[in-house]
């Protein structure tokens, strides 16, 4: 344990005495400051105190799982308030459609030039996105009495305008980060979105302790239950099960002879991520968002609203309703969103290709089925696991009388993936310069030439 310790040390250490690593991360961090900067530029013709008053009618709607991936942004009706998420909404929509339309499969499978094509029909529909979600957010600001200064046309084309502007903006930040920075850009800005909110929600536990809500015991009960399921995400998301390969010893060349090679196929347990959660809440509260809509009037407006608000109370946070639907509804979009991202056919295809095979299957079709066999098994657990994960924070802050924490399945899920991601990228360039130093140290001159011992 010393040893590990000290290791992660002498790696930490490193990471600014490498010039190329360095330059990432400062610029990754400069782009994240920029984000960060914007999220608290607010728009035109908004009274920001005045939405503030109302910021409690975002919770239970889609506005307020839009909140939580762009830090606080919508709320504040910054220009930045469309965040990153139009084009990750971009991405996904491709993403499912090359299961259904041959001509977006084929444009991922072409290489750098598909790609690129690829990404640019997401960054027109990102466009899209962005103009249509503004005008929406509009209305919805001109619905709240007091919030909008001066409203009419002109207040939605120039919010239009901003926010358009402002999420394409965010998207050219995110696709920085990746080519010249260190992790992946969308990921890390929806990361740093969500963590903003930790520090003010560790001080009202803390400010609740000191009033006497919450006891001692109960503090470093709560803090030690918090870090146990940390650790059981990280353990989960890392865990896969491993399918052996076995490619045979080939020829290749002038006589040359490739030796045979052992590896593996791995099946993540939680391939689909933390997408089937977000779809999940996306269904769920639409009773609560169409309501809100409506003006929240209550049971005694009567007829749509009415039932409406009937349906949101059924389905409001905490009913049994609430906790049964919305873990069927994470079983099944994790089954759906697996099948969409992982095809065995393919995977069995390329492996076919490669010369490759598992031991004791044959190739063909009968991979392709094995392969399907074992990722219907590995997701059952899985599934179950996601829905474990987002239900628990309710049962924690309900058992210990909380409901100030920021802390939630989604958030704990995408916090964990982006920051697992980000330090293998950092250990890859570690890993890389030691390489490179190897070889340099052990360059010769022999009998004229460079030779490396």
């Amino acid at each position: 344990m010393a040893n590990e310790r000290a290791n992660a040390a002498l790696a930490a250490a490193n990471l600014f005495k490498i010039p190329e690593l360095k330059e990432k991360i400062l610029f990754t961090l400069l782009c994240l400051a920029i984000y960060r900067l914007g999220a608290h530029i607010p728009t035109a013709m908004v009274d920001v105190i005045a939405l503030r008053s109302l910021a409690g009618q975002f919770d239970g709607t889609l506005f307020g799982i839009y909140d939580l991936f762009v830090g606080g942004a919508l709320q504040r009706a910054t220009i930045f308030a469309l965040g990153i998420m139009p084009y990750i909404s971009a991405s996904i929509i491709f993403q499912v459609l090359s299961a259904t339309f041959p001509t977006i499969k084929k444009l991922q499978q072409e290489g750098e030039d598909g790609q690129r094509k690829l990404t640019q029909w997401t960054r027109y529909t990102t466009v899209f996105l962005c103009m249509s979600q503004a005008y929406g957010y509009a209305l919805f600001l001109e619905s709240q009495v007091g919030v909008v200064t001066q409203p009419g046309m002109g207040f939605r084309l120039l919010t239009v305008l901003l926010l358009t502007a402002g999420g394409i903006y965010v998207m050219w930040l995110g696709e920085q980060i990746t080519e010249r920075g260190i992790g992946n850009g969308m990921s890390l800005l929806i990361f740093f979105s969500i963590i903003q909110g930790f520090p003010g929600a560790v001080i009202n536990t803390f400010e609740l302790w000191r009033a006497g809500g919450i006891s001692l015991f109960m503090l470093a009960a709560l803090g030690a239950v918090l870090t146990a399921v940390t650790a059981a995400v990280v353990s989960l998301t890392m865990a896969a099960r491993r399918i052996p390969v076995q490619i045979p010893r080939k020829v290749v060349g002038r006589g040359r002879v490739r030796e045979g090679q052992k590896s593996f196929i791995p099946i993540r347990i939680n391939s689909a991520g933390v997408m089937p959660i977000i779809f999940a809440q996306a269904i769920i509260i639409i009773p609560g968002t169409l309501y809100a809509f409506t003006g929240g009037q209550g049971a005694a407006a009567g007829g749509v609203s009415g039932f409406l608000y009937d349906l949101s109370q059924i389905f409001a946070i905490g009913s049994p309703w609430y906790y049964s639907t919305y873990a069927l509804l994470i079983i099944v979009f994790t089954y759906v969103y697996t099948a969409i991202i992982f095809d065995p056919i393919d995977l069995a295809e390329n492996l076919r290709k490669q010369g490759g095979f598992i031991p004791g299957v044959k190739p063909g079709a009968s991979t392709a089925e094995y392969i399907d066999r074992v990722l219907t098994r590995v997701t059952l657990p899985g599934s179950v696991y996601l829905a474990v994960i987002a239900l628990l924070p309710f049962f924690i802050f309900d058992a210990f009388n909380i409901q100030t924490f920021f802390f939630g399945g989604t958030s704990l899920l995408i916090v964990v993936g982006v920051a697992l991601d980000t330090v293998q990228q950092m250990q890859q360039h570690l890993l890389l310069r030691q390489y490179e130093g190897f070889m340099k140290k052990g360059r010769v001159k022999y009998r004229g030439r460079q030779r490396y011992m």
